[in-house]
C-alpha cells in the first residue's frame, strides 16, 4: 500500500494488480472504437464533469483560455520518467511495456505535440531526483501538486485529481448525502485521514466510525454495518469495479473536490529551467480535452470513474 501526503494529511492508495490492469486495457484497447463513440458524446466544453454511458469524465480546463503553442522547432527528445506500480495510472502491460492512463496521456501529449519522446519506468521514490539530475525531462506520476513540489519544479495544471466520494450498498436505497441526511447515520471513515477531518468538519451530525484501513471499512459497509462509507474516490472505483466488492455497493452523491483536504491533483513535472516544455504540456494538455482524447483515453482505464 503506498501512502500520499496531501497537506499534511494521509491519503491511502491502493496498488491494483498488475495483471488485472493489464487485461481490463487490453479488452478496452480492443473495444477502442465504441469507447471513443461514447467520449465523442460529451457535449459541454467545460463542465467540473461531463457523463458519458454512466461514466462520468472530469474536466480540469477552461477553453476560454487561450493556450498558446511555444515554437518547439528543433526540440529535442523529451524522456518521460513514469511509475509503472500504480494502476490505473501506470503499470506494466501483459507485454511487459508500461501504460496506463498517465503513461497514455503522455504518449498523447507527444503525439499532439509532434515530439519525439522516450517512457522510461524507475521507482517512485526515486522519480524526482532523477528528474532534478537531468536524467529524464518530465515526471507522470501520482504525486501530489504541493507548495514544496512547486517550489522546486514546475508542474502544469492538473490532469488529474483525488475525490473523495461516499459510497453505499445498493440494497438500501438511502438517500444522497447530505449533511442533514446523514445526521444520526453510520458514517466509515479511515482514522487520521483527509476524509475523516473533512467529515467531522461538514457532516458534524454523522456518526463517524473511524477504521484503521480502508480495506476494513469497505467490509463493513459489505456487510452492512455502515449506512455511508466516506473514503477516496479512486480506490472506491476499483474496489467497487472489483470481484471483492461482488456487486454489493455503488457511489452515491457527487465528488468532492476541496483542495485544503484533498490536494490540488497530480501534473506533468519540469525542471524550472525547462518552462518552454511545461508551457507545450499544458497547451497540448487542454488540446487532447478539447478533442476528447483525454475522454477516450479515461474511458479506457477507468471503467467505474472515481468522480
Amino acid at each position: 500500500m503506498r501512502v500520499i501526503e496531501s497537506n499534511n494529511i494521509t491519503l491511502l492508495a491502493r496498488f491494483g494488480s498488475k495483471i488485472k490492469w493489464a487485461l481490463i486495457a487490453l479488452m478496452l484497447a480492443l473495444s477502442g472504437g465504441q469507447a471513443l463513440a461514447q467520449a465523442s458524446t460529451v457535449q459541454n466544453p467545460f463542465a467540473q464533469t461531463l457523463l458519458a454511458k454512466d461514466v462520468t469524465i472530469p474536466g480540469f480546463w477552461d477553453p476560454r483560455a487561450a493556450l498558446e503553442r511555444p515554437d518547439l522547432t528543433g526540440f529535442r527528445t523529451v524522456r518521460f520518467l513514469i511509475d509503472d506500480d500504480f494502476a490505473p495510472l501506470g503499470f506494466s502491460g501483459l507485454d511487459g511495456n508500461p501504460t496506463g492512463f498517465s503513461v497514455e496521456l503522455a504518449r498523447s501529449v507527444c503525439e499532439k505535440l509532434r515530439l519525439t519522446c522516450t517512457v522510461q519506468a524507475r521507482r517512485f521514490d526515486t522519480l524526482l531526483k532523477a528528474l532534478a539530475d537531468k536524467q529524464g525531462d518530465v515526471v507522470a506520476a501520482a504525486i501530489p501538486t504541493t507548495t514544496g513540489l512547486r517550489d522546486q519544479f514546475s508542474v502544469t495544471s492538473p490532469y488529474f485529481k483525488f475525490p473523495a466520494r461516499f459510497a453505499v450498498r445498493l440494497d438500501r436505497n438511502l438517500p444522497e448525502p447530505q449533511a442533514k441526511v446523514l445526521a444520526g447515520k453510520g458514517v466509515g471513515v479511515v482514522a487520521g485521514t483527509a476524509h475523516e477531518a473533512f467529515a467531522k468538519a461538514f457532516f458534524p451530525g454523522a456518526v463517524l466510525k473511524p477504521f484503521d484501513d480502508l480495506a476494513s471499512a469497505q467490509a463493513a459497509l459489505k456487510a452492512g454495518d455502515l449506512d455511508y462509507l466516506f473514503a477516496d474516490g479512486l480506490n472506491l472505483a476499483l474496489w467497487i469495479g472489483g470481484v471483492d466488492a461482488d456487486e454489493c455497493c455503488a457511489f452515491s452523491g457527487g465528488a468532492y473536490l476541496e483542495s485544503r483536504f484533498f490536494g490540488e491533483g497530480i501534473g506533468f513535472i519540469t525542471r524550472k529551467d525547462d518552462e518552454i516544455l511545461r508551457r507545450a504540456l499544458d497547451f497540448a494538455l487542454q488540446q487532447l480535452w478539447k478533442e476528447g482524447k483525454y475522454a477516450e483515453l479515461y474511458l479506457r482505464f477507468f471503467p467505474v470513474s472515481p468522480f
